[in-house]
């Protein structure tokens, strides 16, 4: 089934399943009113009757059916809820098949202007390559994602996202599973990496063996005390241990808030994070790397990474009884309630044996690889790489640019293999020749991250992706756009240099360089440029108006290759554009009849 089908199909599912629900969710709320209000009444009569012991029964029976009427409605409300992720989770994919990527985290936080592509090749930002493949639901994850763009990685590393996304691709129901559980949650940008470091600090309990015996004993004092003041006899039992208790309560006040602060900033992320691996535990994977990331999780023979955090949970629970100041406070006074949630946290953490941070960044790994997935999953029609072994190999068959969603995408076939090489594209204003060096180098940022690329079929060998499209005036530094240009040429020049390059080889893809000088001195310095960069473990594309820099391709034969974009002036007067890249140099410029059709009438 087409993926635009199947995102309509379950998104219909899920709003009459989240409709089913809410309708339960009302009738079981009734039931609840009538339950209670039943036994209210029903009570009374018993009493007011003389009959007290079955006023007591009933009670307590009515009191059970409450109970699992809470439960039954929590349940009801979650269903309701789910169904209601899951159908926004479909209209989020049907908007990103439509190119409607407003609406979707941007991820400005990983932009950096000085990044060698991330801000020329929209990475970031707005209508950006994060927005479209984006769907982790933790901060983590969504740290491992935005890395696997901004690093290319290793091939080994490559192939195995390939091979995982491969099998968690077709299963697009699991993806959204994944993805609707952590969403249930309100603090998934909350970092747990901050709360594994907590970890590391001394237990509180430690050289405090006085302290245990204590907490068990005064509990009782007190409780007793309380119990014995009801039978006219035991209060100063009640006062000594209230006293007890409030010193040690009081005492230790800082460290009580300290914890529950710690736990509870981590509570939803966590609960998300037990979810979901919840979900991934119950399969048996065949995939090398998903059978690892299996592995890492089972944390012992006897218990398993959700098993944990669903510990961890409980204790989390325990905690926030301190939400409601009077209960706090009560339970504190009888029980040293807070005391004992940090004796199970301890205990907790010593089960553990400090793998907390290998079990989030396992989460978090399969958190980006379900976006990997999903964007395969959304996107069929597109291939999966091969990995050359061959130097700088780029060879594309129907390549097109992953973030122009037009139906009718004007694709491109383009090879170019080997070090020293330069692919040179002329063409005339608005005719695509920036869309094709960013077609190029967005499919390289997605095939060094093990994704699927917008390609009839693609290959490519592994190269650290360099651009200089985008130079702008920066006042605050005092300079000019054309010195901020030659910057980033000179950071290109020291990329590439042999000793740097010798593991990763750069590929370039320079838009009109060296514009805001006159023609002369363009031509000069983009010529002297490509000669020194043929030295150099480098390879790329420039695209230029300049039709004396395809001359290069008769100074370096068998190196430099001439592409071009062309226009056409129709018989009315207009200019199309067949946006299809051609060998050679480009035959016709438009400017001046761009200007014509502006109003700017040339003599």
């Amino acid at each position: 089934m087409p993926p635009a089908e199947l995102f309509q199909e379950n998104l219909t599912h899920h709003l009459a399943q989240e409709k089913y629900f809410a309708s339960r969710h009302q009738v079981v709320a009734l039931v609840r009113l009538l339950v209670f209000a039943g036994a209210a009444i029903g009570g009374w009569f018993l009493f007011m009757g003389g009959q007290t012991v079955a006023g007591f029964v009933l009670l307590f029976v009515a009191y059970l059916v409450f109970l699992g009427l809470v439960r039954w409605h929590s349940s009801v409300g979650y269903q309701r809820e789910h169904h209601r992720l899951l159908a926004q989770l479909n209209r989020d994919e049907q908007l990103r098949l439509e190119g409607k990527l407003t609406g979707f985290d941007p991820g400005l936080r990983y932009l950096d202007t000085q990044h060698p592509y991330a801000a020329d090749l929209d990475v970031f930002g707005s209508h950006s390559l994060f927005q479209l493949l984006n769907r982790s639901t933790s901060r983590l994850g969504q740290d491992w994602l935005a890395g696997w763009l901004l690093e290319p990685g290793p091939a080994a590393a490559v192939r195995a996202r390939q091979q995982a996304t491969a099998e968690l691709a077709p299963d697009v129901a699991w993806q959204q599973e994944w993805q609707a559980r952590a969403r249930h949650y309100a603090r998934q940008e909350s970092d747990p990496r901050q709360f594994a470091s907590w970890l590391q600090l001394p237990d509180f309990f430690v050289e405090k063996g006085w302290l245990l015996p204590l907490m068990a004993l005064l509990p009782l004092v007190t409780v007793g005390g309380l119990v014995a003041v009801f039978n006219s006899y035991g209060a100063g039992y009640l006062l000594v241990g209230l006293l007890l208790t409030g010193i040690l309560n009081s005492r230790f006040s800082t460290q009580r808030t300290n914890y529950f602060e710690q736990v509870m900033a981590m509570r939803d992320a966590l609960r998300a994070a037990h979810d979901q691996l919840a979900l991934f535990e119950q399969r048996d994977w065949q995939d090398s790397a998903l059978r690892r990331l299996h592995r890492t999780l089972q944390v012992a023979e006897d218990i398993s990474a959700s098993q944990l955090l669903s510990w961890l949970a409980r204790i989390a629970g325990w905690f926030s009884l301190r939400q409601n100041p009077a209960v706090a406070g009560t339970v504190n006074a009888l029980l040293l309630w807070d005391l004992w949630g940090m004796w199970q946290l301890e205990r907790w953490k010593r089960r553990l044996g400090g793998k907390l941070e290998p079990l989030l960044e396992a989460a978090a790994e399969l958190d980006a690889l379900v976006s990997l997935a999903a964007f395969r999953a959304a996107n069929p029609a597109y291939c999966e790489p091969g990995l050359s072994t061959e130097a700088l190999e780029v060879t594309a068959e129907a390549l097109g640019h992953p973030l122009i969603f037009d139906h009718q995408r004007i694709t491109n076939d383009f090879s170019l293999s080997g070090l020293g090489r330069t692919a040179v594209i002329t063409g005339s204003n608005m005719a695509g020749k920036s869309t094709f060096l960013r077609t190029v180098g967005l499919n390289l940022v997605l095939a060094q991250a093990g994704a699927v690329v917008a390609a009839g079929s693609f290959r490519c060998s592994p190269a650290q992706v360099y651009t200089a499209m985008r130079t702008n005036d920066n006042l605050a530094e005092n300079t000019s756009s054309f010195y901020a240009e030659l910057k980033r040429l000179r950071l290109l020049l020291d990329l590439a240099e042999a000793p740097k390059a010798a593991q990763l080889p750069v590929f370039y893809l320079l838009d009109e360089i060296l514009k805001g000088t006159n023609s002369q001195d363009r031509h000069r310095g983009a010529r002297a440029l490509v000669h020194q960069l043929h030295k150099r473990p480098a390879s790329g594309l420039i695209s230029t108006h300049d039709l004396e820099l395809a001359a290069l391709e008769q100074e370096l034969p068998g190196t430099v290759s001439n592409f071009s974009f062309n226009s056409f002036l129709e018989p009315d007067g207009t200019l199309r554009f067949d946006y299809h890249l051609t060998p050679g140099v480009c035959r016709a410029f438009n400017a001046s009849q761009l200007m014509r059709l502006m109003g700017i009438m040339l003599e």
